[in-house]
Parts: C-alpha cells; sequence; structure tokens
C-alpha cells in the first residue's frame, strides 16, 4: 500500500497544508452499526496568550466514512497546532473538524476530554475455567495481537465481546490467539471477529470492541455491533 507519508521524511510546514492527511478507503462491510474512537494524547496548541496547552482529543469516525486517515498522516497533521495560538477551543475543533471531514468526505465527531469512562465488568476469557460463557455478559480477551500491513510490526490489544449468546469458551480463545502472525488494520481485525462470532453463533446481540495500545500518541478503538446504540463506551484499562 502507497502513502504520503508512512516511512518518508517529512518537513513540517504548517496545519495549512492539508496535503499531509493521507486517506485510506475502507474495506467494504456488511456491518451496519460501529464507529472508531482515535484518542489524541499528545496534542498542543497555545491559547490566546501564547501559552502552551496539551490536552487529550477524542475523534470518532463513523462505520459509514468511505475513507478513514491514516495514523501516521493524522499525527503530523495534529502536531503542527503546537505553535498556533487561538481565542477559543471552539475555534480549533471547528478547524480540525473539516479539515479531516474533506479528506475522509464524511462527518466526524471531535472533542477534548478529561477522563474516560470505567472500564465495564466482564468475564476473564483468559483465566475462566467454564466450557461455556454466561449470554448477556461482556468477554474480555487480553493480549490480542495482530500484525500492521504496512510496518509488520506487532499491534496489540485487549478485545472486549457482549453477546446474548452462549460460546465455547476454548473455541474463542483459540480464535482470538489465531490473529497472532495475521497481517490486518485495526478496523479488520475487529469486523472479522464480528463477523465470524455472528456467523457461527447466531448473535441477536453481538458488539465487538478492539481497545488498542497506542502508537505515535494516539490510539484507535473501533467498535462493530448489530445494535444502533452502542454498549461500549470510550473507556480504558490499566495497559492500554
Amino acid at each position: 500500500m502507497s502513502t504520503k507519508v508512512l516511512g518518508k521524511k517529512i518537513s513540517y510546514r504548517g496545519s495549512k497544508d492539508l496535503k499531509i492527511l493521507d486517506k485510506i478507503k475502507r474495506s467494504h462491510s456488511n456491518i451496519k452499526y460501529g464507529i472508531d474512537i482515535w484518542n489524541v494524547y499528545d496534542f498542543l496548541f497555545l491559547d490566546n496568550n501564547n501559552l502552551p496547552i496539551l490536552k487529550v482529543l477524542e475523534i470518532s469516525f463513523p462505520i459509514t466514512s468511505k475513507y478513514i486517515v491514516e495514523s501516521k498522516s493524522m499525527k503530523l497533521y495534529l502536531n503542527n497546532f503546537y505553535n498556533k495560538s487561538f481565542n477559543k477551543e471552539s475555534e480549533l475543533i471547528n478547524i480540525i473538524k473539516n479539515d479531516i471531514e474533506k479528506i475522509i468526505q464524511s462527518p466526524i465527531k471531535i472533542k477534548f476530554i478529561n477522563k474516560f469512562y470505567n472500564e465495564p465488568k466482564y468475564q476473564n476469557l483468559n483465566t475462566v475455567l467454564d466450557e461455556k460463557s454466561k449470554t448477556n455478559t461482556i468477554l474480555k480477551f487480553n493480549g490480542f495481537r495482530s500484525i500492521c500491513p504496512v510496518t509488520a510490526q506487532p499491534d496489540l490489544a485487549n478485545i472486549y465481546i457482549y453477546s446474548d449468546k452462549q460460546f465455547s469458551i476454548n473455541w474463542l480463545r483459540d480464535y482470538l490467539t489465531s490473529y497472532q502472525n495475521q497481517g490486518d488494520f485495526h478496523e479488520q481485525c475487529i469486523e472479522s471477529i464480528y463477523t465470524d462470532i455472528k456467523s457461527k453463533f447466531l448473535c441477536f446481540h453481538l458488539e465487538v470492541c478492539g481497545r488498542f495500545q497506542r502508537r505515535g500518541g494516539i490510539d484507535i478503538n473501533p467498535i462493530r455491533g448489530n445494535k444502533k446504540d452502542i454498549l461500549f463506551k470510550n473507556f480504558r484499562e490499566f495497559n492500554q
């Protein structure tokens, strides 16, 4: 896959250079509901007194967007705001929102956040001894691993699964472990997990959330489900 910035030297020319944002076309999916939540931990800008402000920025991409943004290009674009001052944070938010929407050709949600939701209660898939999972509960798989298809570097995550059906614990553990050497983007991994589980167990209510470790100050957290009301919020747990 060819990108504008990945693996290349970049000179900083200011946030007005929108061309630094690199879009990637989404793979076709029949999944009806979902979002990708990006948390930007190292976002720096200046207030109206030219004093630095470091905040966490949350960007939510709808599953219906035709494109997403390549993560390194997003980091480089956002880094360009470190020496720019704004009278109001809403002014800054609108600039970023408009720039990203021009690139992906779809509306997004974006805001500063001061805290994350608490991690939901779950059944630990790594240690549970039961043969079957409980219905209408959340399963957590710690230590999910896949391979970035561009850099061939490992991507690590915790996977959360809610369903109204029982699962075979051994099957689900083996299935999630099978991704260890598979090369897919975060979003594609979660979509594959959702699709395979739904097909095997015929779930009426299923939602899969991947909480991936951050890279370059940004973590990407895809959520896929078959209900309009998304169950999983933007939470974090200790090692993310």
